[in-house]
């Protein structure tokens, strides 16, 4: 298979200024970080705040440029700090935030939301692109009839798909997914999770899965990296990773998430009960 992104020791540094009298200093924030994301496949970067996973996000998504190290997008070394980028690469690669609402203009109308990466990226005639936003709201599970609402008048689950539609508009290869779904009810999770790997299978997307939530990693991946102040302490197919995990960290995370079955469920209900009688 082919490998649509590929990270190869990939180093993140921000100097943070010491003040008046202070010295200056260095975050290493991402340490040495390699990995390689097939074609139609799902990668998860799992990890608790401030591992490191959001920066490598940024410089995924070509925000940030590498201190050192060398990202490839389908087999193209990407260089934003010396050569810039093409409209060609950016199209490339696009982003799912974890606030839907946050981050759609609130005086936009949907329609011109969707419209907008067109109107930016190709030279589309406007029927063009609104006859491209109709397909694209259909292909997320909403209708005609919501292209002239604002974001306002939509359901948090709406305006993830909206958010998704969005993203998808340039067809990207490869998606980059932070915290997609952390903000939602855990029925409407469920949704925008059948609904992105629904995406992924028809138009072969490549996704980069940025999550702290297992049992939603455990769905979704195809493989699984684990980061822990910046560097990868695991990586390797999901059940592996789920069934034998190597490093202690990593043991950690999972003894920390609450088991999602019945059982488990109505174990901790009666234990709650219990505390409240005593």
């Amino acid at each position: 298979m082919t490998a649509v992104l590929e990270g190869k020791n990939l180093v993140r540094d921000y100097h943070i200024g010491g003040g008046l009298f202070g010295r200056s200093k260095i975050v290493h924030a991402v340490k040495g970080v390699s990995f390689s994301v097939e074609k139609g496949k799902t990668l998860a970067v799992v990890g608790e705040s401030g591992c490191g996973k959001s920066t490598l996000a940024r410089m995924i998504t070509m925000i940030d440029a590498p201190t050192s190290g060398e990202l490839l997008i389908d087999g193209e070394r990407v260089d934003i700090a010396h050569r810039g980028l093409s409209k060609a690469m950016r199209r490339k690669v696009q982003i799912v935030f974890q606030n839907p609402y946050g981050s759609l203009n609130p005086r936009q109308k949907i329609g011109d939301v969707l419209a907008e990466p067109l109107l930016l990226n190709t030279d589309l005639s406007a029927s063009e692109r609104r006859d491209r936003a109709m397909q694209m709201l259909k292909k997320v599970g909403l209708g005609s009839e919501h292209f002239n609402r604002y974001p306002h008048m939509f359901s948090g689950g709406q305006r993830q798909r909206i958010a998704i539609a969005r993203a998808l508009m340039v067809n990207p290869s490869l998606l980059v997914l932070d915290e997609p779904v952390s903000a939602l009810d855990l029925s409407v999770q469920a949704q925008i999770l059948n609904l992105l790997a629904d995406l992924q299978d028809e138009f072969g997307l490549t996704y980069v899965f940025i999550s702290h939530d297992l049992s939603v990693v455990r769905y979704i991946a195809d493989d699984v990296m684990v980061m822990y102040f910046g560097e990868v302490v695991e990586y390797g197919p999901r059940e592996q990773v789920f069934s034998v995990p190597q490093h202690s960290y990593t043991r950690t995370l999972f003894a920390a998430t609450p088991k999602s079955d019945v059982d488990s469920i109505r174990a901790r209900l009666a234990k709650r009960a219990g505390l409240a009688l005593a």
